[in-house]
């Protein structure tokens, strides 16, 4: 069967009885032009379903219209909300997402964001980076020719714009509730290549030394954070750690991690919360699904997408950089309460 021939925009100038130049100031919407003959040019296209070449568009204007977006991993619903929050705000000025995942390694993740530049993106959007293990030169020079935004991020970037929560006072809160229930001994756990787990591990050594309990004793490291896996792989390893732990609390760095350690008390017999309290954090829609419901701490996932997003069509736009922090919100289910008596 003989392929149809795509319509081009020489072929919508000759039905409407247009200029080229008038055609591309209908589609681009960047000039004026008569109420009359814009609706000819567009019966035109629609009747030769003619599709703009986003390509030479950007050759023409020596601009894209393409959006980076750099994400650890595609298992975590977490970064999905975010992405969502990110597309909802370009969306509106035309802009379109190219989305790379690094799967949590750090060279990945200079790998997909080279990638990015090379394909002329006109901005990109890093999820979470690890930029704890990448040369700060490797940043640097791209914020010079690229507009560059963190999310969740801890290391300062000149030029880079910023959007976060701030992890450690929400890191605080969330210890700080578990120890009104009468928690003492809380048990960390945590995945490896994260910014976020480090400035969570960093807080909570603080807090716990601070009530003179030894941190290392109750950090637990459960591997790849954000995988396929990670629910399991939390189960598995909090079964192993929990029998022989005195702590009557669990803080998560995340909630596919929290979800694991209530799979993992569900196998071993112990009640959650009676006999042990579990906290997440993100409030991922899974928390919400899960029985006991998972206590956790909002990380505002499509307003950091959104505000992430605004900052980087304004960097774009002005070349100006800006921060914006957001407040972690404690929701309470049911995964925790009192410490049981001695």
């Amino acid at each position: 069967m003989e392929q149809k021939r795509k319509a081009t925009i020489v072929d919508v100038a000759k039905r409407a009885g247009v200029s080229v130049a008038t055609v591309s100031r209908v589609v681009n919407a960047n000039y004026p032009v008569k109420e009359e003959t814009r609706q000819k040019v567009q019966k035109a296209i629609e009747e030769l379903d003619y599709v703009p070449n986003v390509q030479a568009r950007e050759l023409n204007t020596q601009r894209s219209s393409t959006i980076g977006v750099v994400v650890p991993g595609l298992y975590n619903m977490f970064f999905a909300q975010v992405i969502d929050g990110i597309e909802d705000y370009v969306r509106q000025d035309q802009y379109s997402l190219l989305l790379n995942c690094a799967k949590n390694d750090p060279k990945q993740e200079m790998k997909c964001i080279t990638a990015l530049v090379a394909r002329n993106v006109s901005g990109i959007i890093v999820i979470s980076p690890n930029t704890a293990h990448i040369k700060e030169e490797f940043y640097t020079q791209l914020v010079r020719r690229t507009p560059l935004v963190f999310i969740n991020a801890y290391h300062y970037i000149p030029d880079v714009s910023y959007v976060g929560n701030d992890e450690a006072l929400g890191t605080q809160e969330a210890l700080r509730h578990l120890m009104s229930l009468g928690h003492e001994r809380i048990l960390f756990v945590r995945g490896v290549n994260s910014d976020s787990y480090q400035i969570k591990e960093d807080t909570f050594r603080v807090v716990m030394r601070g009530r003179g309990i030894d941190p290392d004793a109750y950090i637990v490291n459960i591997g790849e954070g954000n995988s396929v896996e990670t629910v399991d792989d939390t189960m598995q390893t909090l079964m192993g750690v929990l029998p022989k732990t005195d702590a009557t609390a669990v803080f998560c760095c995340n909630d596919l991690m929290g979800v694991g350690t209530i799979n993992a008390a569900s196998a071993l017999g112990i009640r959650v919360p009676q006999e042990l309290s579990i906290m997440g954090f993100d409030n991922i829609a899974l928390s919400r699904y899960v029985s006991p419901k998972l206590t956790t701490m909002d990380q505002n996932m499509f307003r950091l997408g959104s505000n992430a997003a605004q900052l980087l069509i304004e960097k774009i736009e002005t070349g100006q950089s800006k921060r914006i922090t957001l407040d972690n919100t404690l929701v309470e289910r049911e995964s925790t309460g009192p410490a049981p008596k001695k």
